[in-house]
């Protein structure tokens, strides 16, 4: 790792840990609550404790002035909820195009599984290569996603993380597999640092114990979008995370530092 990469992973982290927001969703499902005025959301999760944001290219004049310091990635493929083939992601981005748009990283999604499987693990071996020229941190979202896929088994998972070190990665993220314990397998699979996705929203403390869970499993933190972006108090969630994230709390003492009520 050259010291530029290492200086730009320090710019999306803290301490080794990773609390990221992804914001790219606009490409995906449309401009939906939290993203039309993604300006205010965005200086909401930095303020909330957030390491960094994460959105296409075209976003990057609305990140800047919003983001208080706080970290920032270029993702750099997508697709479509309403095409034909919504894993099937395609590029959207070069690394010298984050580069001009004042990325510290970039990311790409693979879908170990798909169909579109073989064109992903080709565009992230060339994204590594070029990132690596200029010392640009790759967060490779790796998932266990396809036909007869179980996103949640944590061999998947781990041949998931495993395929994203192999590719010249430098923080891999995938899906949560449920539980503490078959997650430590994930995160055994590979010596890059292991990030958990938030999925779709299932109410504060269910995502405080899935973040729980995957940091007792040797999780280096989160990359979470509806989750935060999509909450009601988007800023409040965030330090909700935060605390267990970067000061090991119990979902419920960060719940409650964050003012928010601790489901019955």
């Amino acid at each position: 790792m050259t010291p530029g990469t290492q200086a730009r992973l320090d710019r999306i982290g803290t301490d080794g840990r990773y609390l990221t927001v992804p914001m790219d969703h606009g490409i995906t499902i449309g401009a939906v609550g939290g993203l039309k005025e993604i300006e205010d959301t965005i200086d909401a999760v930095t303020r909330g404790g957030a390491d960094a944001v994460l959105t296409q290219k075209g976003i990057a004049p609305r990140v800047h002035p919003n983001r208080n310091d706080a970290g920032y990635v270029v993702h750099c493929n997508a697709s479509t909820a309403v095409g034909p083939d919504a894993n099937d992601k395609r590029m959207t981005a070069t690394v010298e195009e984050a580069i001009r748009a004042g990325a510290d990283a970039v990311s790409m999604h693979v879908n170990v599984g798909s169909d579109s499987e073989p064109t992903q693990i080709e565009d992230l071996a060339e994204l590594s290569k070029r990132a690596g020229e200029f010392g640009i941190p790759v967060l490779a979202m790796t998932y266990a996603r396809g036909p007869g896929v179980d996103a949640t088994d944590p061999e998947r998972l781990g041949h998931a993380v495993r395929l994203g070190e192999e590719l010249g990665a430098d923080v891999v993220k995938t899906g949560y597999s449920g539980d503490a314990e078959s997650f430590e397998h994930v995160v055994e699979s590979t010596r890059l640092p292991v990030v958990i996705a938030g999925g779709e929203p299932e109410g504060d403390h269910a995502t405080l114990d899935a973040v729980r869970g995957a940091m007792d499993a040797g999780a280096a933190g989160v990359s979470m979008g509806r989750t935060i972006f999509q909450h009601d108090d988007p800023e409040a969630i965030t330090s909700a995370v935060s605390g267990v994230v970067h000061d090991d709390l119990p979902a419920d003492e960060a719940l409650d530092r964050a003012d928010l009520a601790v489901e019955a």
